[in-house]
């Protein structure tokens, strides 16, 4: 039977790099970028760090979620052995 230990970062990005990238890196980047364009651009920073905590909240729910799917594969291919 598996181990009841949650997924680490290095295990999803090793069996998915793909979807682990798309879920929880691209956010941050977008993040980021967003608030560069609001720093250069004179946006109000109110609107660029709402914006930006709403995609780093993204990312971890979405990594979260990501680790448990996994997670729940992993159980269930354990269970058909």
């Amino acid at each position: 039977m598996a181990s009841r230990r949650r997924p680490s970062f290095r295990e999803l990005f090793r069996t998915e790099p793909v979807t682990s990238a798309l879920l929880s890196v691209c956010p941050l980047v977008l993040a980021a970028g967003q608030l560069a364009n609001g720093y250069l651009n004179d946006l109000p920073p109110t609107i660029t760090f709402s914006f930006a905590l709403v995609m780093i909240a993204f990312a971890v729910v979405a990594t979260d979620h990501h680790a448990a799917r996994y997670r729940r594969r992993r159980l269930e291919a354990d269970l058909e052995r």
